[in-house]
């Protein structure tokens, strides 16, 4: 018999270096990074809203760290009626147990008027494109910005220079008017996205109200500004909450893959982007000569970057430019217009639909990374956890895991698991309530039944199936509908914690035979967001749609949450919680030392009469 899992959490103790409680107080301490978010102005697109923004932008300001040293950001919640977090999207944070930002899973969320000292840490290797955001409701939409972790030395490709593009979506109402419609009874849908922007921007989609002949302001799209004969490094992040994104540049059809991720790879050519919730892709663009620009194009200057949605009902189709600068002395330039974009049959690039399998097999690791770790074979693995995901409809909906479902989100009134703590005060405060029996969960496909989590031993190597299942209806659809929709979606699938081995995926059903036979001769390569497809089919209810498989090592202690990525379906319970490990990393310290980390607004969090009392976790941490 395995020790109980608690136990194991303590055993670690001896070997960590003991802490002290260091007091933040201003003139003693100053964080490398202020982020300070409360309801602001947004104007794009042609909508004027108020929501949460990051230091009064959207996206938020771009934090830049380097690889292997401790960086403080604080984050201040000045919202008055509303709870925060901050997750690190890709960062593995086992060393600082509390840094993941997941309310009810690492953390109590940051008190309205509190701010809280995220310490973080990236590893080397783990230089790349990442993204911050909060992890509280439907914050995300407005609630994030780039997070850029920069490479100890030089590129492994060499480039000139780099432009970041973040994807966001813009809706019609705020962000908390949404979360308030998805916490209504019964839940109101929000409807689809009103635009895209990028970084920030959008040209209007109407010029015109609807109520009225007078002309709105007009917003501008995105400039990208280049250089010729340049090498520039596009760093695509996607921090958008529902639709897979479909991106291209006009007239120049070529951009290399180097990363996926933040996991550098092979160079691999591609002519369009197609990017999910949560994942980011960095490629290489070489842009053109003066030659080129000047016997091709007419001596033109500016191109459109087209952005379209795709599994998605409706068309949803936004700009950006990519502008070269006037190095080449042109006399006879002239320019697109910021302000209107070229809609209907107006548009530049004829996009193709969703790319089922997008980079599926294709890409490979450019090395073996540092600590030598291999892609697991199917004999190294030491078990597997199939979770099938479905939506049940009743007189409500909720997305389900193997039956389950689990929200952060209080629903009076819908089966979600929500925990009165976070897990990780559960089990720094010993509770055996919230303990996760190993060896029950094994019985059980993986889960354990009384605490809905997921435990893992350091050491294992588990293979992870994500099996979608067609919607479940158990009432009658409303009236003047002869039946609900069965058309499957598509779920970008994201992990916290260590990156996972993508293992690629297909339609219907997950077999081992097909998936090994699909892996023969390819090298997959890590990542922390993969798409689990629906193939635009209608299809029976309950009926296997398709299938993803990741393989993983547990190596980082920790409570990560394994979770659907579009907002609405994480609101509706499509998200598990994951124990690894025997986490002498994640305990550093016994109690007392933790106590202000584990009441809600206790000592860890600050407020403007309080300094915080903090833990710095890298202190102890001996084996980093």
């Amino acid at each position: 018999m395995f020790p109980s899992l608690l136990h194991a959490l303590f055993v670690g103790f001896g070997a960590v270096s003991a802490l002290s409680l260091h007091e933040h107080r201003d003139g003693s301490f100053t964080p490398h990074q202020v982020l300070r978010v409360k309801q602001g102005a947004i104007s794009a697109g042609g909508k004027r809203l108020v929501s949460a923004l990051v230091n009064g932008s959207m996206p938020g300001p771009t934090v830049r760290i380097p690889e292997e040293k401790v960086v403080w950001i604080r984050v201040y919640n000045d919202m008055e009626n509303a709870n925060l977090t901050m997750h690190w999207h890709g960062l593995a944070q086992a060393a600082f147990p509390f840094s993941d930002g997941t309310p009810l899973a690492s953390q109590w969320p940051i008190p309205p008027m509190h701010f809280f000292d995220y310490e973080l840490k990236a590893e080397k290797g783990s230089a790349g494109s990442y993204f911050y955001h909060s992890h509280v409701g439907m914050q995300a939409l407005t609630v994030t910005g780039p997070l850029i972790v920069e490479d100890s030395g030089p590129s492994p490709y060499p480039y000139d220079e780099e432009r970041v593009m973040f994807l966001q979506e813009l809706w019609e109402n705020s962000e908390e008017k949404i979360n308030q419609g998805f916490l209504a009874t019964p839940a109101i849908w929000p409807g689809e996205p009103y635009t895209w922007l990028v970084n920030g921007k959008a040209a209007n989609r109407q010029l015109r109200s609807k109520n009225s002949t007078k002309s709105v302001q007009r917003d501008e799209m995105a400039v990208i500004e280049i250089e010729p004969q340049k090498v520039y490094r596009f760093r695509f992040i996607a921090s958008t909450a529902l639709s897979l994104a479909l991106l291209a540049f006009e007239d120049h059809s070529r951009l290399d893959i180097i990363q996926a991720d933040a996991g550098y790879t092979k160079p691999h050519p591609v002519d369009v982007i197609q990017i999910g919730s949560g994942q980011r892709f960095d490629a290489l663009l070489k842009t053109k000569t003066c030659d080129e620009l000047k016997r091709l194009h007419k001596e033109r200057l500016e191109f459109y970057i087209q952005l379209e949605a795709r599994e998605r009902p409706g068309p949803i189709t936004s700009f950006a430019v990519l502008r070269y600068k006037n190095t080449c002395g042109f006399q006879n330039v002239t320019s697109l217009s910021l302000k209107e974009a070229p809609l209907g049959d107006k548009t530049p690039l004829n996009l193709p639909g969703t790319i089922d399998d997008y980079l599926d097999y294709k890409l490979e690791p450019m090395s073996t990374d540092d600590k030598g770790e291999k892609f697991p074979t199917a004999a190294e693995v030491t078990r597997r956890v199939i979770l099938n995901m479905q939506q049940v409809r009743n007189h409500y909906q909720v997305w389900t895991i193997n039956n389950e479902s689990w929200s952060e989100e209080p629903h009076n009134f819908l089966p979600h698991t929500r925990p009165e703590e976070p897990y990780l005060v559960s089990l720094y405060r010993n509770r055996s309530a919230h303990s996760p029996d190993y060896n029950a969960a094994v019985a059980h496909g993986g889960v354990d039944p009384v605490t809905k989590t997921y435990p893992a031993r350091i050491g294992e190597v588990i293979e992870v199936v994500l099996q979608h299942v067609n919607t479940k209806n158990q009432v009658n659809p409303p009236p003047g509908r002869s039946r609900f929709p069965l058309i499957p979606m598509t779920h970008p699938w994201h992990a916290h914690g260590a990156h996972y081995w993508d293992a690629g995926g297909g339609r219907g059903s997950w077999d081992a035979a097909t998936a090994e036979r699909k892996l023969a001769g390819t090298h997959p390569v890590k990542r922390d967001t993969t798409m689990v497809y629906g193939y635009g089919r209608e299809m029976a209810q309950g009926a296997p749609v398709s299938w993803r498989l990741w393989r993983m090592r547990v190596t980082q202690p920790g409570v990560w949450m394994v979770h659907c990525h579009t907002t609405a379906h994480m609101l509706g319970g499509m998200q598990t919680v994951w124990v690894h490990g025997s986490a002498g990393d994640l305990l550093a310290v016994p109690r007392p030392d933790v106590d202000g980390y584990l009441e809600y607004g206790g000592d860890a969090y600050g407020r403007e009469s309080r300094a915080p009392h903090v833990l710095h976790f890298h202190e102890g941490n001996t084996s980093k």
